[in-house]
């Protein structure tokens, strides 16, 4: 692993939210320009709405338009090809997808492959499959859900040191630390998987998935593991990526800057990120 100092890209699940609209964006803002103001906060974001359907080209060209080029967005592989397919007979549909996103370039920093709870020990040869079947020309980092996997995860770690791909960690531990407080934590609670928290990286690029609280004391509490994780991280020579949730995701782009802000208290000679640019105020309405 390299020495220094490399980067920290933090984000959010998503690029857009009603309730950001006037505080983290102007409102009313077209959707075409919703991407280019959330990189003003984030350098970050997940990759979410190619999982549940491949994007035409032309929009996701639109999304190029909008960031810059050390921007990254993690595009998930649709569900269509991990859940529905099980990696198998995909491969229609994963050209499909490869040929949607490649307006991305370097923004696709890698395509996140998330599997199923139902996806076990015991299917780790269709992934190794799939994953040789890949273009080199991207990276892959694989998310999964089943238990087994956190308490003997050597078989797993093989297949993707074989690909060079990355494990993502979806740490849910601060979440369920307590019960529901608020509606959005209580949909949470029915919604959200039990995850362990898990703190190994596998190549110079991990990728970390963190759910706090709608209580930012809580939240900020429950990331310190993972400050001194990122941190020591950075001083190994990787860069990381670090997606903040909560369940409302109402402060996510605030907390994501100041989760960035933490590491690099830690890591001075980590660039801070660009200042957000200020909203328009409305001019006064005048008589004449």
């Amino acid at each position: 692993m390299r020495s220094g100092v490399q980067a920290l890209h933090v984000g959010c699940a998503m690029w857009s939210l009603k309730s950001w609209q006037g505080r983290f964006a102007p409102h009313p803002l077209p959707p075409g320009e919703r991407l280019r103001a959330y990189a003003g906060w984030c350098n970050a974001v997940e990759g979410n709405t190619t999982f549940y359907a491949v994007p035409a080209r032309e929009t996701v060209a639109t999304w190029a338009a909008q960031t810059t080029p050390d921007f990254r967005l993690i595009p998930k592989i649709p569900k269509r090809i991990t859940h529905e397919l099980r990696m198998s007979g995909a491969e229609e549909e994963l050209r499909l997808f490869l040929d949607a996103i490649e307006p991305l370039g370097p923004r696709a920093a890698a395509l996140w492959i998330q599997l199923p709870g139902s996806f076990g020990p015991g299917d780790l040869g269709v992934l190794s499959r799939f994953l040789r079947g890949l273009p080199t020309s991207f990276r892959y980092a694989v998310e999964v859900r089943h238990p087994q996997f956190f308490t003997d995860p050597r078989r797993l770690e093989e297949v993707l040191a074989a690909a060079r791909a990355e494990w993502i960690p979806f740490d849910t531990t601060a979440f369920f630390d307590r019960p529901p407080t608020s509606d959005a934590e209580r949909d949470a609670w029915t919604k959200k998987p039990r995850m362990p928290r898990r703190d190994t990286a596998l190549t110079d690029r991990p990728i970390v998935r963190y759910l706090g609280r709608d209580d930012t004391a809580s939240t900020v509490a429950g990331w310190q593991p993972w400050v001194r994780t990122v941190a020591g991280w950075l001083r190994e020579g990787r860069s990381p990526t670090v997606f903040v949730h909560t369940p409302d995701n109402a402060d996510a782009p605030e907390l994501a800057r100041r989760f960035h802000a933490e590491v690099r208290a830690r890591v001075p000679g980590l660039p801070p990120l660009p200042e957000p640019p200020p909203l328009p105020v409305d001019e006064p309405l005048t008589l004449f």
